[in-house]
């Protein structure tokens, strides 16, 4: 089993470093849209009471869009391919693969997400401090988008127009999770609204210990974290359904 992940792993890496030019245009248009954007909202200036709130939601995006991009564009590719059935002929169970996959996704979306917010930090010297208190939600934001990347994964094994699936699921979140303005600043609906798509809630309980000090106790009395943990598990468990179905289906059309 460690070998058939190890060998997926390495596969996934192998393909997305062998095409570099790639991954810097999309780091320097990531990073040029956000810069870009608050320019805008800022009407002609970079509010520095809304960049760390904002780099810290975008961050969560960017990371969601990339590793989502990596591993629905491998599956689609080996479906259009023919090869999906092949890649699938080992003892090894089903879902070892696709974990394989997910973390080569992760890898790069993590990667993406820590140098295209690296590079605003520094032109705009935006500060954002970091503390403890912040590794639990950062790790479970990390989870969601993981959770929902592995849907969109499930979806593309069955579904042939999960590109612009894709592409409208990660628009909402882009509009909603907190990139353009921070989410106070939402009508009280909208804001409820935004929290039922993937790493809003993260985005909300990292900012609050980041850049408001709070404490991992308060986020769970003011509910937060506990909606977090609901929400990131219902992901979990709702992609982890699909893909026994999805799985099943794919290889009896292949």
């Amino acid at each position: 089993m460690h070998e058939v992940l190890r060998a997926e792993i390495g596969k996934g890496l192998r393909v997305q470093l062998a095409h570099p030019a790639g991954h810097v245009i999309t780091l320097l248009i990531s990073t040029m849209m956000y810069l870009g954007l608050q320019f805008v909202l800022g009407q002609g200036e970079l509010r520095q009471d809304l960049l760390p709130q904002t780099l810290v939601a975008i961050g969560g995006y960017w990371f969601l869009q990339y590793a989502g991009l990596v591993m629905v564009a491998d599956l689609i590719e080996e479906k259009r391919a023919g090869t999906f059935a092949q890649s699938q002929m080992s003892p090894a169970p089903p879902w070892l693969p696709m974990l394989g996959r997910l973390l080569t996704a992760s890898i790069f979306g993590l990667a993406v997400a820590a140098v295209a917010a690296l590079v605003p930090m520094l032109v705009a010297q935006i500060a954002i401090p970091l503390r403890w208190a912040a590794l639990l939600p950062a790790v479970l934001l990390g989870i969601n988008a993981l959770a929902f990347t592995f849907l969109l994964a499930t979806l593309a094994l069955v579904s042939p127009v999960i590109g612009p699936l894709q592409s409208l699921f990660t628009s909402l979140v882009l509009l909603l999770n907190g990139s353009f303005l921070p989410l106070d600043l939402y009508p009280d609906w909208l804001a409820t609204a935004a929290r039922v798509l993937p790493t809003t809630l993260g985005i909300e309980a990292l900012t609050q210990t980041l850049l408001e000090g709070r404490t991992l106790t308060q986020l769970w009395i003011g509910g937060v974290l506990p909606w977090l943990l609901a929400h990131t598990l219902a992901l979990t468990a709702v992609a982890g359904l699909l893909f026994a179905r999805n799985h099943r289906r794919a290889l009896e059309s292949s």
